[in-house]
């Protein structure tokens, strides 16, 4: 649209949660979108500065400023001691696990993050409150995540809430009947969900748009944060 425009990026490359969304099974395919923009940023001119965080000095030398700096993985919310808890986007950009691994939290992160350990030789099992795991999965795709938790035998505990973790040790309950659920484990993986990261907007004096997940809209998947930049790209 005629704009002159940088970018600032705190890693060394572009693409940010795609790397790890990419992870699990039949997820590879994705990396297209990182390559489409590695190849179209300079052909617009967008000059991309790599493992550098802007200061509010050279922000304000700008007309307008897009903050797209994304989510983190939540803490957990209930309470946990002396445990060996690790988040699933660890465990999806390499972080090597070993023994029984539980997953907390059946969603599709959650869901996928079982997979891709199950695919590595471990014995895996998934808590998820809800009454079935894999929320909004297309039903193109959640048969095979079925079939793949079958053959490796996942172990999936549905209406299930967790209250405390302690010593390694999951107890929860199973909201249907109300009974007991306790769950050892050698490994914890949060995938309880994301929060978005917050812009610190003090000396900032120059206009700021948000975009994806920082913009306190649910974006769950690219194509609603790509959808919410195109929107601001337009009003500029």
């Amino acid at each position: 649209r005629g704009h002159d425009v940088t970018v600032f990026e705190k890693s060394n490359q572009i693409g940010g949660q795609i790397h790890i969304a990419s992870k699990p099974p039949r997820k590879n395919e994705i990396l297209r979108s990182v390559k489409y923009y590695e190849k179209i940023l300079p052909a617009l001119n967008v000059d991309v500065k790599f493992n550098t965080e802007a200061t509010q000095d050279v922000l304000n030398t700008f007309d307008d400023v897009v903050v797209a700096i994304g989510a983190h993985n939540m803490d957990l919310p209930m309470e946990h001691d002396n445990c060996h808890i690790v988040s699933s986007w660890d465990v999806l950009n390499g972080l090597e696990v070993t023994g029984e691994c539980v997953v907390l939290g059946g969603g599709l992160v959650g869901t996928e993050t079982a997979e891709y350990l199950a695919g590595k030789g471990l014995k895996v099992s998934i808590v998820e409150m809800l009454d079935k795991i894999a929320q909004g999965e297309s039903t193109t795709v959640l048969p095979l995540v079925m079939k793949d938790f079958a053959i490796h035998g996942v172990t999936q505990y549905v209406n299930t809430r967790v209250n405390t973790i302690k010593n390694n040790t999951i107890y929860a309950i199973n909201t249907t009947d109300q009974s007991e659920v306790i769950i050892q484990a050698d490994t914890i993986i949060n995938a309880l969900g994301s929060k978005k990261n917050i812009f610190d907007e003090t000396g900032i004096n120059v206009p700021l748009h948000y975009v994806g997940d920082c913009s306190g809209e649910r974006t769950a998947d690219i194509a609603s944060a790509i959808r919410t930049a195109y929107h601001v790209a337009n009003e500029l």
